[in-house]
């Protein structure tokens, strides 16, 4: 049995803060309910925050140093901390290991074919690197593999995705054969997206992972970089736009059925 990979549930700048905070209110003789209470959050929020699982706003460290009878020290101790930035929990960076310990996968891809589900071909164009594509192909395993339990999936992707220009006329032919076999998966469902009336998803690709602990982290990727996030503002917005796109998909069968007219069309 191949042994999960543990991401990291702590980053020492957040545990600085979240000691502190612990320390004060103790002292204080508050409860992490009533913070919860004030700042609109649940006590388990509050909790994590206290244990560095968790990063949070300005808003909230003020009401908590308030709280505490802190004097400052708390949000003088937030500003220092994120004067050059978030600090965020170090597995933020490795979005490989969330999607490896995630209890489900949904992934939104407007313009080429998912790169879980990309052949060693067709992710050559984009990588270029054989370190780059080994890494990628290794990645795929968590759909395959048997113990544990493959990981589900749910792919919605657009017609232009199956068609755009991607390598030689043998990769893109051999890409799209690869996901109608994966499509046929038990724990895979590959969707075609109709773009009809008010568009959704207009923004890019992400993807949202289902962690064991049913906390969500989502994935997007920008021209720049990929930026992970786990912020409720930021989970609501792309669990909204993916409520648009599931309703202007195609069902399973019938996305299948245009993937092999794409392969028919090669």
């Amino acid at each position: 049995m191949r042994p999960r990979r543990q991401r990291p549930t702590s980053e020492p700048a957040l545990k600085a803060f979240g000691s502190q905070m612990k320390r004060h209110r103790n002292r204080a003789n508050i409860t992490q309910e009533a913070i919860a209470a004030r700042t609109h959050v649940t006590a388990s929020f509050v909790s994590q925050i206290e244990n560095g699982k968790k990063a949070c706003k300005r808003e909230f460290a003020v009401v908590a140093d308030q709280m505490t009878g802190a004097n400052g020290a708390l949000l003088e101790l937030w500003e220092d901390l994120y004067k050059d930035g978030s600090p965020v929990p170090s597995w933020f960076a490795d979005w490989s290991a969330i999607e490896g310990e995630a209890e489900s996968l949904v992934w939104w891809e407007p313009t080429i074919i998912p790169g879980l589900l990309q052949t060693e071909s067709y992710a050559f164009e984009f990588l270029r690197t054989e370190k780059a594509i080994k890494s990628r192909l290794e990645r795929q395993e968590i759909l395959t593999r048997d113990d544990p339990a493959p990981i589900p999936l749910t792919v919605l992707l657009t017609r232009a995705a199956l068609t755009y220009p991607i390598g030689t006329r043998e990769t893109r032919k051999e890409q799209l054969q690869h996901l109608a076999s994966m499509a046929e998966r038990p724990n895979i469902s590959v969707q075609v997206v109709t773009l009809f009336g008010q568009p959704a998803g207009t923004g890019g690709a992400f993807g949202i992972a289902t962690m064991p602990d049913r906390t969500q982290v989502a994935y997007l990727e920008t021209t720049v970089r990929g930026v992970t996030t786990d912020a409720r503002e930021d989970l609501s917005s792309l669990s909204e736009a993916l409520r648009k796109l599931q309703a202007k998909a195609l069902p399973e069968n019938q996305s299948l059925e245009v993937i092999l007219k794409g392969i028919e069309a090669l």
